[in-house]
């Protein structure tokens, strides 16, 4: 069964850091294109950060670009997210995507005085 779990998130003040990870099982994950979304309440789902397979080219959004940073660790199958001074329209759900494959459940950051 394939299948991302999801940890990290949570409250973080403006200017705050928080890491997600997404750990993978079920398939081939150094193989695998991995992405980060998000969405925000009563707005659409947007693409954040972009990963290959090796780990040696990215996409970012614009608006995240020198605060978020994507990486991956084939060896433990697992994704991060290190998102760095975080500001209130970062707040959402994010979560993890295996290109062609699977979802993460989701989680929380919501970035708040």
């Amino acid at each position: 069964q394939e299948q991302l779990v999801q940890s990290g998130g949570g409250l973080v003040q403006p200017g705050g850091s928080l890491r997600l990870s997404c750990t993978a099982s079920g398939f081939t994950f150094s193989r695998t294109v991995m992405y980060w979304y998000r969405q925000a309440p009563g707005k659409e789902r947007e693409l954040v950060a972009q990963i290959t397979a090796k780990g040696d080219t990215h996409y970012y959004l614009e608006s995240v670009k020198g605060r978020f940073t994507i990486s991956r660790d084939n060896a433990k199958d697992t994704l991060y997210l290190q998102m760095d001074n975080l500001n209130p329209d970062d707040t959402g759900v994010y979560k993890c995507y295996a290109l062609g494959r699977t979802w993460g459940q989701g989680t929380q950051v919501t970035v708040s005085s």
